[in-house]
């Protein structure tokens, strides 16, 4: 008898030792999931890499594409076309021409073309001008009438590097 009450506590002593061992175990395998849950989540939102570089959109234009840049200065500041309150735009602009030949020919018509510049942007609102539609309108009303002046080669794009509107 007393070799069987042995064998129960040691039984019992197994099953708690036992016991603990899985509870131990499954707090480890809890951990591990965790810590790699955490670790993918980490990458997967913070990451710039992978699948986000592919679906990235590509530029319109290569670098190699990317025509003369031509500077227009000093910016443009004009009084805007509001009605009811003075306004000014303060803009400088910077054309990208087709070729290398056209600068010379910018360069000769540069006050025609500040001239046609200032009278697109002063017919303007600053409310036209405030929306992304209408800068963008505004970009291409200028290719259009620069293009038109020009006699050999042309414009190919405009870029704002410096766009403010206020009031006075």
């Amino acid at each position: 008898m007393a070799d069987e009450e042995r064998e129960a506590q040691q039984g019992g002593e197994d099953q708690g030792g036992g016991g603990k061992g899985k509870l131990i175990l499954i707090v480890l395998l809890l951990l591990i999931l965790l810590a790699g849950g955490g670790a993918g989540a980490y990458f997967f939102l913070f990451s710039k890499g992978g699948e986000e570089e592919e679906e990235a959109p590509k530029p319109k234009v290569s670098p190699e594409a990317v025509g003369v840049m031509y500077k227009l200065e000093p910016a443009f500041i004009v009084n805007l076309a509001d009605p009811e309150i003075t306004m000014y735009a303060r803009v400088s602009i910077t054309l990208e021409l087709s070729g290398p030949e056209v600068t010379l020919e910018v360069q000769k018509r540069e006050p025609i073309i500040r001239d046609a510049i200032i009278e697109i942007l002063s017919n303007k609102t600053s409310r036209e001008l405030r929306s992304p539609e209408g800068r963008e309108q505004l970009k291409l009303e200028i290719i259009k009438r620069v293009n038109t002046i020009l006699v050999q080669g042309g414009v190919r794009n405009v870029y704002f590097t410096e766009f403010v509107v206020q009031a006075e």
